[in-house]
């Protein structure tokens, strides 16, 4: 009954699976191989046929199963849509359900209490924005860094917000850089969709902010196995946490934008990603061990790129490694 979350009843999905490897068979023969009334297995294939499972020519009537990869991956899309609008009106009652709940509908502070409300208040806040986001970006993650396909998602993401003339602004933790992948398949794609990005040592919180409009805290109660986030209104607290990410944005070294650029990726005279990946971090003072975790080699491998990396330059110290990359204009 796997097929059952697709709207398929168990007769529908036992003739379908039959006539997968019996294309062009008539009612008749389905129903003997299947040891079926011939009546109430016709009803079950024309069902098929309007669901566009299954395709019906000739007389006798013969039946043919629609390419599964196709038919099927139709009525899932279908039903994501579905979902997707449920999730939406889920989230729009429970905005109805908060503001009907509150002490005073001018409350600047919100709690919000599940991992789900706290997802779909940080798609809003980003979604919502008409002139810049704001975020501290720091560890611990609930969810693994992307692939190829979630970092494409996330330049696509940027870029569309860039066009219509919303800005990111973004400072990473140096743990954020040392955070498994997050570096290659987060950080680096979304400064190559048009993020400026820079680099504190360390951030007192995570945090998003909308415009001059509101802010989210998320806390991380791991002792309890609760996670709560703040949504912060327009208030003093609120001007306080603007001026916290101004001061933190004034003292950050920015990230190698450039070198993350699409003109310089495709210029043959600059190293490749691995390598611009690997001067990044090292330009932002992490130890070979940080390195090694974030990339997942082993300390001596890591010595070995490093090695090789400043070979390459010409340096003996990372600083001179720096300054050369930097003539160079790989940074």
């Amino acid at each position: 009954m796997e097929l059952a979350v697709l709207g398929l009843t168990a007769d529908e999905e036992r003739v379908y699976e039959a006539l997968v490897g019996q294309p062009g068979a008539t009612a008749a023969a389905l129903a003997d191989q299947l040891e079926s009334d011939v009546g109430p297995l016709r009803r079950v294939l024309t069902s098929l046929v309007e669901k566009h499972l299954v395709t019906r020519s000739g007389r006798p009537g013969r039946y043919a199963t629609a390419p599964p990869d196709i038919a099927i991956n139709r009525l899932v899309q279908a039903r994501e849509w579905e979902l997707s609008a449920a999730r939406a009106k889920a989230y729009a009652l429970s905005e109805i359900h908060r503001n009907a709940n509150r002490v005073s509908p001018d409350l600047a502070i919100e709690q919000l209490t599940d991992r789900e409300t706290i997802a779909a208040a940080v798609a809003r806040l980003e979604s919502d924005a008409q002139h810049q986001i704001r975020v501290f970006d720091t560890p611990p993650y609930y969810q693994e860094p992307g692939g190829e396909g979630a970092a494409r998602n996330t330049a696509v993401q940027i870029a569309r917000h860039q066009r219509d003339g919303v800005v990111h602004r973004v400072i990473y933790s140096q743990e954020a850089l040392t955070w498994p992948r997050k570096l290659d398949t987060d950080i680096l794609p979304a400064v190559r969709g048009g993020e400026l990005a820079r680099m504190r040592r360390s951030l007192p919180l995570k945090m998003i902010i909308r415009d001059d409009q509101d802010a989210l805290i998320p806390f991380d109660l791991s002792r309890s196995g609760l996670q709560v986030a703040y949504l912060v209104r327009r208030s003093p607290l609120f001007t306080a946490l603007e001026a916290l990410f101004e001061g933190e944005w004034a003292q950050a070294v920015p990230l190698d934008a450039n070198a993350a650029s699409p003109t310089a990726i495709d210029d043959p005279a600059r190293p490749d990603d691995e390598t611009l990946s690997l001067l990044a971090m090292m330009m932002a003072g992490l130890t070979d061990t940080a390195i090694a975790h974030a990339k997942g080699w082993s300390t001596r491998t890591t010595y070995r790129r490093l090695q090789s990396l400043m070979t390459e330059l010409g340096a003996s110290t990372r600083f001179q490694a720096g300054c050369i990359a930097g003539r160079r204009g790989w940074l």
